[in-house]
């Protein structure tokens, strides 16, 4: 059954003074069926933070521009974007005196196949119809104490060390990276890309309702509009990139030249 997709890629400033989270989709230049979707959040004080999610966005571009599938995986081209951004941000100190980093999470489509890879706590959620089927673990310390049975996950979304994480682009060492990859696609799977400014204020079993009832581009809205109530004035940047498979409509088939259809009485 012939698969098309769905997607939309939003942000809102939220209650801070900057926009330092950046959101995109990329289609492949030259081969069809290829494209990329990037959510990077900075950090790093005025402008740092920016100018390191711009970064993540403008390296991972390049790459894809000169992604070739068929001699280059797709977790060749997903390290070498991280790693390309965390050498460019970590080099922009020397020029800007600003201390820049950025979290990234990235998904590669490809046909009949996709890939993500993540560092920091941007997420990736992958869910079908309205069932979670994974997301990525955050590279942050209350994850860190969830895998060692220190606290709950409940517990975690109050923890006063919540927003503090292990690793990101830009900073002294190198950056902890996650892959992964699946061929095990149908219509009506989604995959949802965001920062913590979105995924902080919803459960999985509420957002992977409100991703399969709406379309791409009105979970959007719907999406930022609720975090933003719940943020209560307090809310951060929020960015996310919604990608959804869908079944494609058969094409209706073509009358022969000069006939002209005749209605029953």
């Amino acid at each position: 059954m012939p698969i098309t997709v769905d997607a939309c890629a939003a942000q809102h400033q939220g209650d801070r003074k900057e926009q330092q989270d950046r959101v995109a989709i990329f289609p492949h230049a030259r081969r069809k069926g290829v494209a990329l979707a990037v959510v990077a959040d900075g950090m790093g004080g005025h402008t740092g933070g920016a100018l390191a999610a711009a970064q993540v966005i403008h390296t991972t571009k390049n790459n894809l521009d000169h992604f070739a599938p068929a001699d280059e995986s797709a977790k060749c081209l997903l390290e070498n974007s991280l790693r390309e951004a965390h050498t460019m941000i970590k080099a922009s100190r020397f020029m800007n005196e600003k201390d820049p980093h950025s979290t990234a999470v990235m998904l590669l489509l490809l046909p009949g196949r996709v890939a993500w890879a993540h560092c920091g706590d941007s997420r990736l959620y992958r869910f079908r119809g309205k069932e979670l089927l994974g997301r990525t673990v955050d590279h942050s310390y209350v994850e860190h104490l969830i895998a060692s049975g220190r606290i709950t996950a409940e517990q975690a979304t109050t923890h006063p060390n919540r927003n503090v994480l292990l690793t990101s682009l830009g900073g002294q060492d190198e950056p902890k990276m996650d892959f992964a990859d699946t061929d095990d696609l149908l219509a009506g799977d989604a995959f949802v890309l965001c920062s913590d400014g979105l995924w902080g204020y919803f459960q999985d079993d509420e957002l992977a309702t409100l991703v399969a009832e709406n379309s791409a581009r009105d979970a959007c809205e719907i999406l930022i509009d609720k975090a933003r109530q719940r943020g209560e004035g307090n809310g951060d940047n929020i960015s996310l990139a919604i990608i959804k498979l869908v079944e494609a409509l058969a094409d209706k088939p073509t009358p022969p030249s000069g006939f002209v259809p005749r209605s029953k009485n």
